[in-house]
């Protein structure tokens, strides 16, 4: 039985969460930027600019793909981290090739996260992970992990949002939305809403009472800029708890 309950109640609760010092509570902390968001234009915060998180693609789970890769990052491995069809968390690490594309061995239902899991030196080049020929996560060169402000509950576990935060590159101002597609319906539905400005400086806010997000619900953090093309970042922090 989760000790979730226990856990809030207690002093430095966070800290002992990450310690994992309570059973079937744990912590996820999702963060994207988007490089270059054209003005008047909307989008998911994530490795790819102006465009939506494309969900259309995983109406079913299905092998994950990486397409030829620059010859310096030739034997890279890069792990990814998703949901199967049964929305259970998996974990893959595939070897990349720079002659030809290289497939997941498991079917994935969602992916949240990619990066280079070994090697001498950050990605030389961008590594594409995709699905049906979509992109689906993108690791852009230098950065080893991708920027995703997207995010999907694991099946048996409930999230509690605990605070998001949000900045603008300096010069730019823009409006923000934290999309949910709570499970079982078909349509996001917008569950925060903030404006960001870079001179303005950081946008941070932390709920009160924690926003709870149930199972298999898909989260998406979007914004349009209004003024000057601009970098965006999104954070929010996570509680899971395995009911």
């Amino acid at each position: 039985m989760s000790q979730f309950m226990d856990c809030i109640k207690a002093p430095n609760a966070n800290l002992a969460i990450a310690k994992g010092q309570y059973r079937n509570v744990s912590s996820i902390h999702k963060f994207g930027a988007v490089p270059a968001m054209s003005q008047n234009q909307t989008g998911t915060i994530w490795d790819i600019d102006d465009t939506s998180y494309p969900w259309d693609s995983f109406a079913t789970a299905g092998v994950l793909t990486i397409p030829v890769v620059n010859a310096s990052d030739d034997g890279k491995n890069i792990t990814l981290l998703g949901l199967d069809a049964d929305y259970l968390e998996i974990q893959e690490t595939i070897t990349v090739s720079s002659s030809a594309s290289t497939n997941s061995t498991n079917s994935f239902k969602r992916i949240y996260r990619a990066f280079v899991h070994d090697g001498s030196q950050a990605n030389v080049g961008d590594i594409l992970v995709q699905k049906s020929g979509v992109t689906v996560a993108a690791i852009k060169a230098g950065k080893s992990q991708t920027l995703m402000a997207v995010y999907t509950v694991p099946a048996g576990k409930d999230a509690y949002i605990l605070k998001g935060t949000t900045t603008c590159q300096s010069g730019a101002d823009a409006t923000g939305n934290m999309f949910i597609r709570y499970f079982g319906e078909n349509a996001f539905r917008i569950g925060h809403s903030f404006e960001v400005s870079g001179a303005g400086g950081q946008y941070s806010y932390e709920f009160g009472v924690p926003l709870k997000i149930p199972a298999k619900s898909d989260i998406d953090v979007r914004a349009t800029v209004r003024s000057n093309n601009a970098r965006v970042t999104a954070a929010f922090d996570i509680i899971l708890d395995e009911y």
